[in-house]
C-alpha cells in the first residue's frame, strides 16, 4: 500500500479517504429512506464518526501540510476513528447479548438531547436499548456496525497511511 499511496500523493490519498466517507454515509441514508430502516441512537453516533472523519480528511486534503502538520491530521482521524469503532463494538455486543437482557425501548434521542445534558445523553446512547440490539439488515453474515468497524478500521489505517508515512516524491 505504502508505494501506491506515494504515487497517489498525500492531497489525492486524502481525497480519497473523504470520497470513501461520502459513500459510505450515502449509502447509511440510502438504507435509512430508501430502504426504511430507522437508525438507533448508536447507529447516530457512528455514522458521526464517520462524518468528522471525512470532514478531517477534506481538510488535510485542503490544508496538504507536511511533516508535522500531516502527522497531526492522522491522528486526529485515528482518534476519531477509533471513537466510532468503540461505538460499533459497543453496538456488536449488545446485539449479541441473548434476547430480553436488554432493556427493550428507551427515550428517543431527540427527547434525550432535549432534557439532558450532553454526558449523560452519550452515558444513556451507550448503554444501549432493544432498538440498538435488533438487526435488521446483513450483508455476507454481518450487521451494520460490523461493516462500519471495519470501514472505520480501514479508514484510520489509511488516514495514517496517507498522512504519517513519508511520501517519496
Amino acid at each position: 500500500m505504502g508505494t501506491r499511496l506515494a504515487r497517489l500523493g498525500r492531497r489525492q490519498a486524502n481525497l480519497f479517504g473523504f470520497a470513501a466517507c461520502v459513500a459510505l454515509i450515502g449509502y447509511a441514508l440510502y438504507a435509512q429512506y430508501g430502504l426504511g430502516l430507522e437508525p438507533c441512537p448508536l447507529c447516530i453516533l457512528q455514522r458521526i464518526a464517520v462524518i468528522v472523519v471525512g470532514l478531517l480528511f477534506l481538510v488535510a486534503a485542503l490544508h496538504d501540510p507536511a511533516g508535522r502538520g500531516s502527522r497531526v491530521y492522522a491522528a486526529l482521524i485515528s482518534l476519531v476513528a477509533l471513537a466510532g469503532i468503540g461505538v460499533a463494538a459497543r453496538q456488536l455486543w449488545i446485539q449479541a447479548q441473548p434476547p430480553g437482557s436488554v432493556a427493550e425501548c428507551g427515550a428517543t434521542l431527540d427527547y434525550m438531547l432535549d432534557v439532558l445534558p450532553p454526558g449523560e445523553v452519550l452515558m444513556k446512547v451507550l448503554t444501549g436499548s432493544g432498538e440498538c440490539s435488533k438487526i435488521d439488515w446483513t450483508f455476507l453474515g454481518l450487521s451494520m456496525p460490523a461493516w462500519v468497524l471495519a470501514a472505520l478500521l480501514a479508514l484510520a489505517a489509511w488516514g495514517v497511511a496517507a498522512n504519517a508515512m513519508r511520501q517519496v516524491k
